[in-house]
């Protein structure tokens, strides 16, 4: 059976930024919200200050897994057609400028607090600042200085996957059998219980990343048997494995109940149902407009700063200003980390990420002048 043809002339997808900034104010509620940390915010619980907001953004964590699937999405769409090298240049120049950006500011945060001898839980002595410059401070055996960075680590491993995969070049068909490997690997791993092909497979996440992927495969090519099938196979999967999440958020305070499975599920499949109307044919998208563009571009470095240097900017107003209280405090905060997150995006976006992935093309031409795009293959 043929595979099908790509369709062409397809616009900017931006409904898909706007799910991403979804996807981040997802977390934040979390983090702002729905923590279960007694006396988060003082004497007063979350719970009681806010019963309705908390009870909805103690499931902000599923913003985590919505990131996943989106990525799939978008890094199956943006490395179609490059080569192994130029998607490594991609991803390093659009990530790292922005995270090196974010752990520096936690740095100086943290450093100022020791000069007005106020208290900050972050460390920051050499060896765990220069280890969190990698991007992988858990697997070093450190603590991260910017609290989303485990994210980030589960990110680059699917890029190593995805990097082995464009070495045999992309196709229908190879991307097809490359997802149900994926998922058929990730049930082999949980069977065996193997830290080191955890690891590898991701066992956790592999569903949302396959459904991303598929999904684009429709929006690409178009709808198939075939590919609501393996989508289905994923979302079975993801639901299933999802129960191991919700045991991660499992402790929570005496008086609370912990998150529900069946609530964390409706969520998750909302969130696939959202990416699949923006992704796909659906209502979604169909919209154009540009806010839509500029709120993608601020999500990567607001998910980057609204915990480490959001909260403790909201504890320092409630204990600067006593009678401000936590909601306010919250608002100025996430007020003032967007304004960060737009100076992040426009400076150092911009130019460091523009000019690291110029300098890191030429270095590649250079050492490799003969070296040419390999065009997609369809077949």
């Amino acid at each position: 059976m043929p595979s099908p043809e790509p369709r062409s002339g397809t616009a900017r997808l931006a409904a898909i930024d706007g799910l991403r900034l979804l996807a981040a104010v997802m977390v934040a509620a979390y983090h702002f919200l729905g923590t279960p940390t007694p006396h988060f915010w003082g004497r007063t619980e979350l719970r009681d200050l806010t019963p309705f907001l908390h009870e909805i953004s103690r499931y902000g964590w599923l913003g985590v897994e919505f990131f996943f699937a989106i990525s799939g999405f978008v890094i199956c769409m943006s490395c179609w057609g490059r080569t192994p090298a130029q998607f490594a240049v991609s991803r390093v120049a659009r990530l790292f400028p922005a995270y090196w950006c974010a752990v520096l500011l936690v740095v100086a945060l943290v450093l100022v607090a020791r000069l007005g001898h106020w208290s900050a839980a972050t460390r920051v002595d050499p060896r765990t600042v220069l280890g969190n410059l990698t991007m992988a401070p858990g697997p070093l055996g450190l603590e991260p200085v910017d609290g989303v960075a485990w994210t980030l680590w589960v990110e680059a491993r699917f890029y190593l996957l995805t990097a082995v995969l464009l070495v045999f070049g992309l196709s229908y068909r190879r991307v097809v059998t490359f997802c149900g490997a994926w998922l058929l690997a990730g049930v082999i791993a949980l069977e065996l219980h193997s830290p080191l092909l955890d690891e590898f497979v991701l066992p956790r996440y592999a569903g949302l990343f396959v459904a991303g992927i598929v999904l684009y495969l429709m929006h690409r090519f178009g709808q198939s048997l075939l590919l609501w099938l393996l989508l289905g196979f994923a979302w079975s999967y993801e639901l299933t494995v999802l129960e191991l999440r919700v045991a991660d958020h499992s402790a929570v305070p005496p008086g609370e109940v912990p998150p529900s499975w069946s609530v964390s599920a409706a969520v998750l499949t909302a969130c696939l149902g959202l990416l699949a109307l923006a992704g796909t044919e659906g209502p979604l998208a169909r919209l154009r407009r540009r806010w839509l563009v500029t709120a993608g571009g601020l999500t990567y470095p607001f998910y980057l700063v609204h915990q480490s240097i959001g909260i403790p900017l909201a504890k320092g107003l409630i204990q600067a200003v006593p009678g401000l209280g936590p909601l306010p405090s919250m608002t100025v905060s996430v007020v003032l980390v967007l304004g960060l997150s737009l100076l992040i995006h426009t400076t150092v976006e911009h130019r460091l990420g523009n000019l690291l992935r110029q300098r890191l093309t030429l270095d590649m031409r250079a050492r490799d002048p003969v070296a040419k795009p390999t065009p997609a293959r369809t077949r």
